[in-house]
């Protein structure tokens, strides 16, 4: 309550500094006599709120229409008194002050009422957080016998209504669609998956576009509890890819950019962002909307399933996947910002955060160890070769270290100094040798690496260039961090050294 009658003066201040400003051009005259009214109408605004039970209601448990009819009451209220008693107040000025000091609150207010309101919707919190319901280790009940030739033909006419028959054979084969362990779904709002008996179907196939799909994650989570351990599921989904070449094709040069441009602002962008993503997939239904195959993945993964196998099939892939575990604690908004916070192993072995621009499609810290395995491991840069997670902007992003740019604010609360090795994930500090991890964490890390002047092309080379800065910074710190701070300064000038 406290808050928010403080809130109602803070906007009667505003209110009222707007009327006594505007009285202070057009006449200096009486204005002590306005601050009073001023300070009058405040208290009646507010006691009037408690008449009408304004405040007793938090904003979590307030309704819209309850605010505005209170905020209308009141003002309502306070013109009638204006209209009928000011006229017997033995007062020289006039009531329009009054009537534009009501006017101009309840226009705030009325602005802060549903600011507040669709803040709380934007955040979804009127909606419970995905409890995903923990289970004991099932096997697949249904027997494994073959379908009639009736029903298989059955089954071939449906798939074909949704899809090609170069896809009903491909899936024949690889989703053993003849036997009766197979279950085949194609419903958007999810009620199909629901109303599956559990552990009876080794193989789910949905034919449903992701793309035309809201709430992929309760989705894939259904799934998950329908099927028995290790059971599989295949899904479907447009690549962003083949939209994004559909674009650039259809129109001219230069013109085709920005189109794509505005599209990727609307399909990536406003679902993205905090007060943006739920107000769009009410709008939209989830419907249309772009899926690179790194999210797809990652959702997989985030619900417990591992990818076994992607199959493109013309402007369309199917992924392959079984269950491999209970799916992720669910977040109530599972949002990706441009911002992200990294936890690197700093000084005495603390965990700091590190703030960076987002480079990578959403969901990608979910596949790092299936693109790390695809790639035959991690490179010297705690990285991956070629790694397809990275967006197009992401890659300019760290050609040119913009992707960086916001660990100055780690640099400014003195996480890090401007030169010295660079902090570590918990995974690649683990990978180090002993001795160079008890020199790493006698140190502070920095922003400008021995990396980019020793060039590194193994391990053995990483680690022999970061025990020698770290040798020479333990006996000389100021002298080699000069050194190699200009030194690095001339590979970025002279050799075109760029970040990884």
């Amino acid at each position: 309550m406290i808050k928010r009658i403080g809130a109602d003066i803070v906007l009667w201040l505003v209110s009222g500094t707007i009327c006594i400003l505007w009285r202070l051009a057009a006449s200096k005259e009486q204005i002590w006599s306005y601050i009073l009214l001023f300070l009058a109408m405040m208290a009646l605004w507010i006691v009037l709120g408690l008449l009408f039970r304004k405040y007793s209601r938090s904003y979590k448990e307030s309704w819209y229409w309850q605010e505005m009819l209170s905020m209308l009451l009141d003002a309502g209220t306070m013109c009638l008194l204006v209209w009928q008693v000011f006229p017997l107040l033995p007062w020289t000025f006039s009531a329009a002050v009054g009537y534009w000091m009501i006017g101009i609150i309840g226009t705030l207010d009325a602005v802060v009422i549903l600011v507040t309101h669709y803040v709380k919707y934007a955040l979804n919190m009127d909606k419970p957080v995905l409890e995903v319901e923990q289970r004991i280790n099932a096997r697949v009940t249904r027997l494994d016998e073959a379908r009639s030739p009736e029903s298989l033909e059955t089954i071939h006419q449906a798939v074909l209504s949704l899809t090609t028959e170069e896809d009903y054979q491909m899936l024949l084969g690889r989703a053993r669609l003849g036997s009766r362990q197979t279950k085949i779904v194609a419903n958007t709002d999810r009620f199909s998956i629901m109303q599956l008996p559990e552990y009876q179907y080794r193989t789910i196939v949905d034919l449903t576009l992701l793309n035309n799909t809201r709430g992929i994650n309760k989705r894939f989570c259904m799934v998950n509890q329908k099927l028995p351990d290790d059971g599989c599921y295949v899904c479907c989904y447009r690549p962003q890819e083949y939209v994004k070449q559909k674009i650039l094709n259809r129109y001219p040069p230069v013109i085709n950019k920005l189109v794509y441009a505005l599209y990727f602002l609307r399909k990536r962008v406003l679902p993205r962002m905090l007060m943006t993503s739920r107000l769009y997939y009410d709008i939209t239904r989830g419907r249309k909307r772009m899926l690179s195959k790194t999210e797809v993945l990652g959702r997989l993964y985030y619900c417990g399933f591992v990818v076994d196998e992607i199959v493109p099939m013309g402007h369309i892939e199917y992924v392959f996947a079984h269950r491999h575990s209970q799916p992720y604690p669910q977040e109530q908004l599972k949002l990706y910002g441009p911002l992200i916070k990294l936890p690197r192993v700093c000084k005495d072995h603390e965990i700091v955060y590190f703030y960076k621009f987002r480079t990578m499609h959403p969901y990608s810290e979910y596949i790092q160890q299936y693109v790390f395995d695809q790639a035959g491991g991690m490179n010297i840069a705690d990285k991956s070769d070629n790694d397809w997670r990275i967006t197009s902007w992401g890659r300019i992003f760290r050609r040119y270290w913009i992707d960086e740019l916001p660990m100055l604010w780690n640099f400014l609360k003195g996480d890090v100094k401007l030169v010295g090795v660079r902090p570590l994930s918990r995974t690649m500090f683990d990978s180090y040798p002993a001795d160079l991890q008890e020199k790493r964490t006698r140190c502070k890390p920095g922003l400008i690496p021995p990396f980019y002047i020793d060039h590194p092309n193994s391990f053995e080379e990483l680690f022999a260039s970061e025990n020698k800065y770290l040798d020479e910074y333990l006996r000389h710190p100021f002298l080699t961090d000069t050194k190699y701070f200009f030194l690095t300064l001339r590979s970025i000038l002279f050799r075109r050294v760029h970040s990884a």
